[in-house]
């Protein structure tokens, strides 16, 4: 069971604090989900992931299908467009389970190479008083 792909190993986000870091950065929304996306500016180190889905989604069974079923859309084939540095939390959306799953590896892999929005600052927006 050789392939001539290319392996790309992922790291995974495990503490509470990695979350909340990510939570910062830039958000990516999609129809199946939100992708957090952080620069760590270690360009040398490996992307590392994490995977939410919330108790408003369904029961156990439900919440782990869609847990599954996104790190295997990672695996297959989002893997190998995150960015070294960077680390992304994909937060699901209960529409994860009655989506194909050639969809759902679509849309994350166009999500994680879609590139940053530049950002307006304060000062700019115009605003109504």
């Amino acid at each position: 069971m050789t392939s001539d792909e290319p392996t790309k190993t992922v790291g995974r986000l495990k503490s509470r604090p990695q979350f909340l870091a990510v939570r910062e950065g830039e958000k990516r929304r999609g129809g199946f989900f939100l992708l957090e996306v952080l620069d760590r500016d270690e360009p040398g180190s490996a992307p590392r992931v994490g995977f939410t889905v919330t108790k408003k989604h369904g029961n156990a069974v439900e919440r782990n299908r869609m847990r599954r079923r996104l790190k295997e859309a990672v695996r297959v084939k989002a893997g190998f467009a995150m960015q070294p540095g960077h680390d992304y939390v994909v937060v699901a959306r209960r529409d994860v389970l009655s989506a194909s799953f050639e969809t759902l590896t679509e849309e994350l892999a166009e999500r994680i190479e879609a590139r940053p929005k530049h950002k307006r600052s304060s000062q700019t927006r115009s605003r109504k008083v």
